[in-house]
């Protein structure tokens, strides 16, 4: 306990971290650091490769964007900032909004010290990313697939001089989807680098980890291997399938002041709730891959700004995104992959804030839950809810779902009269904040 309280008075100049960065995290209110800042930094700074594994939540950005910047400072100080080195650091991230959101970090950080960074990822204009990278910047965040777009492409873009290589969500870049890319990547910049690896969850994919070339590198759990913060109260109901839309109505109503993410498996799945919670008066807003880049950040920004409060969508929303205010997370459908779970409810009860964490479990995905439990070592307590009250929404529940079908039917309708291939204008024009809902939730 000695040993915890010491950790967590340390400040970021005992870190050993320069002064202009200890400046930039007092401007950003970050008074102390984290279990993994304080575990990783010191490290970084010695030059040494890291394995970090870290809950969602606490604080891993900083923990390897500080030791970059602090190299950056460093390696020129005595000629002068302007004379760094550029493309200094690339950080690789498995979605565009986590890369978006690790580049503001990186510019909030390097604010007062005329830091240049550019982000590469797709559903973008790649001709903008051009300009950019003709800027020189000194880091680079992107999603594998359009690095190497650009380093196929570009002309005069090259990593030759990367100092710093990062996997972020290290367990989702080591999967197959974007193997091809990182080895692509891994051949083109140079061996004599520092390598860190971050994640929330860390498989045992040793070969690939030794193909990513770490040297010796320290291994740092400032978590349990799969784990779930403190400050996180998880809950679950078993309901049968035919109720599931009418318990999540339930929920969000009684629990009608909170900021929600509603997880589910699909795409189609995410648009037909959101219409169902619309047209029931709930602010609902979805988000999915289908969704064109521009589409996806207005809606995270919707959520953000509070337009809207409950934010439906995939997996894709599930990796790193930190949005401050959310206060439930409620898995409408239970992830097949139990790893998927740990990223989803890390959307709650970030960086010391409490949250809560629901699971609608119906018949069909007992297996799936039960293997949650299994990773996480522990039960979870039971959502206490009267079924009969919950049943008093089935009504106009089923008729906001029949009206919603018939809205995506007749969208869909309209798309392929037109011949387009996009219909999220039609989508957000439906359920525009400006749009008139439907109907209010009334019990029978």
């Amino acid at each position: 306990m000695a040993e915890e309280e010491k950790e967590e008075m340390k400040s970021f100049k005992d870190l050993g971290l320069c002064e202009e960065l200890v400046e930039a995290c007092d401007s950003l209110g970050w008074k102390y650091p984290t279990k993994i800042q304080v575990e990783a930094i010191p490290h970084a700074l010695e030059g040494k490769d890291l394995i970090g594994l870290a809950q969602t939540g606490s604080g891993k950005t900083g923990a390897f964007a500080l030791p970059i910047l602090h190299a950056l400072l460093e390696s020129h100080s005595r000629q002068g900032y302007k004379s760094a080195p550029v493309f200094f650091a690339l950080v690789l991230s498995p979605t565009r909004e986590l890369a978006i959101q690790i580049a503001e970090q990186f510019e909030a950080l390097g604010s007062g010290i005329s830091l240049k960074c550019a982000v590469l990822v797709g559903g973008v204009d790649i001709m903008q990313q051009q300009i950019a990278l003709g800027k020189r910047p000194h880091i680079i965040v992107g999603t594998p697939g359009r690095l190497v777009d650009h380093l196929t492409n570009t002309k005069g873009f090259s990593l030759r001089m990367l100092k710093f290589l990062v996997l972020d969500e290290a367990d989702r870049l080591l999967n197959e989807d974007f193997e091809k890319a990182l080895d692509d990547i891994l051949n083109v910049i140079p061996r004599d680098r520092h390598t860190y690896l971050f994640s929330a969850t860390m498989t045992k994919k040793v070969k690939k980890l030794q193909r990513a070339c770490l040297r010796n590198p320290v291994k740092i759990e400032a978590a349990s291997k799969y784990s779930t913060v403190d400050t996180l109260k998880q809950q679950y109901r078993f309901i049968p399938a035919k109720y599931k839309d009418c318990y999540l109505v339930y929920i969000l109503t009684e629990m009608s002041g909170c900021t929600s993410m509603v997880f589910t498996r699909t795409c189609d799945a995410t648009r037909l709730l959101a219409f169902i919670l619309r047209n029931l008066n709930i602010r609902a807003i979805p988000i999915s891959g289908q969704m064109t880049q521009s589409k996806r950040l207005g809606a995270l920004n919707k959520f953000k700004s509070g337009e809207c409060n409950v934010l439906v969508c995939t997996d894709v929303a599930s990796r790193g995104l930190d949005i401050p205010s959310v206060d439930m997370v409620i898995n409408y459908d239970i992830p097949t992959n139990s790893k998927d779970y740990i990223h989803r409810v890390g959307r709650t009860a970030r960086a010391g804030r409490s949250g809560v964490a629901i699971s609608l479990v119906n018949q069909y995905e007992l297996e799936w839950y039960l293997q949650i439990e299994k990773l996480i070592g522990k039960k979870l307590s039971e959502y206490p809810a009267q079924e009969e009250e919950v049943l008093q929404y089935l009504e106009s529940v089923t008729e906001a779902k029949r009206l919603s079908q018939m809205k995506l039917k007749e969208i869909g309708g309209t798309k392929k009269r037109r011949g387009g291939d996009d219909d999220d204008e039609d989508i957000e024009r439906y359920l525009g904040v400006k749009g008139k809902s439907s109907k209010k939730v009334k019990r029978k």
